[in-house]
């Protein structure tokens, strides 16, 4: 209710021409890599279309996991987040549903312990896949995506573990985003990693904002924002010269690799497959 009042007071503050500074209290993402950063510059930019407020940014002094992260933002200690969507999700909190990297985080591909791409060689069908063991953290969508499809999935409490598990061979492989793995092998050069050249999982999985329900001002405000840099092509043109996603134009490779497509049982029937704008065609990445 207090927030309501807020946003209220903050509407009468634009309607009569004051403009208000609005506090936005978010995830760690100083240090904390290049998709943090990505996220979050993309979330200034959707505000920075909101020319009747002033978005003053503050983040947690430490990274907070994921499910520690959406329980805060139930409770309003953050006011907005940045993650992959599940039903779940959506029933508790309000989606942005304008997909963060355009569908990308639906496209897996693996990091892998060095000198073990042999190991995948042989892998030719989703059966023989299957006979080898993934690793996601535990409070993850992706985690139940797998395992629906009959991938072994190990589960870890945190996400820093699942390097330097993967390092001492506790699991076969780390499915990560396209986007995702070459900043994180960069990130950790003490680790003995490589990102594997040959199979891709592919499911549906869009990353949104998120933010409280109550706070329906502030995802109209980033909705709006999205929305406009899409239609300018201001979002493209983010999207496109950001390091990490030239990094999986150019690397990634996805047209040449075996693809496994498997289905999402937890997306929720409201995802906006039917407005082009918002995907991404990897057949025209080259």
């Amino acid at each position: 209710m207090a927030r309501l009042i807020s946003f209220f007071f903050y509407f009468c503050l634009f309607s009569s021409g004051v403009s208000a500074s609005i506090i936005i209290n978010h995830n760690k993402v100083t240090e904390m890599g290049e998709k943090e950063a990505y996220q979050f510059g993309l979330l200034k930019l959707a505000l920075s279309y909101d020319k009747g407020n002033d978005y003053i940014f503050q983040e947690s002094k430490r990274y907070i996991p994921q499910t520690s992260m959406i329980e805060q933002l139930k409770t309003n200690k953050l006011d907005v987040a940045w993650t992959g969507t599940s039903k779940e999700l959506e029933n508790s909190l309000t989606p942005i549903r304008i997909p963060l990297y355009k569908g990308l985080l639906g496209h897996r591909i693996f990091i892998i312990r060095e000198g073990n791409q042999a190991k995948f060689d042989q892998i030719k069908s989703l059966s023989e896949l299957k006979s080898l063991t993934a690793a996601q953290e535990r409070s993850w969508a992706d985690t139940a995506i797998l395992r629906s499809a009959g991938i072994k999935v190990y589960g870890t409490r945190t996400y820093e573990n699942l390097f330097h598990m993967l390092e001492g061979g506790r699991y076969d492989y780390l499915p990560r985003g396209v986007h995702e793995p070459w900043a994180e092998i960069a990130s950790r050069p003490e680790l003995p990693l490589t990102v594997e050249k040959n199979l891709l999982v592919k499911y549906p999985m869009p990353a949104y904002f998120f933010v409280n329900k109550e706070n329906q001002a502030l995802a109209q405000a980033i909705y709006s924002g999205l929305d406009a840099a899409i239609n300018d092509g201001t979002f493209n043109d983010y999207f496109f010269n950001n390091p990490m996603i030239q990094d999986v134009i150019e690397k990634a490779n996805i047209e040449h690799r075996l693809v496994f497509e498997i289905e999402n049982p937890s997306i929720p029937e409201q995802t906006p497959f039917q407005d082009k704008r918002l995907w991404l065609d990897t057949k025209k990445l080259h």
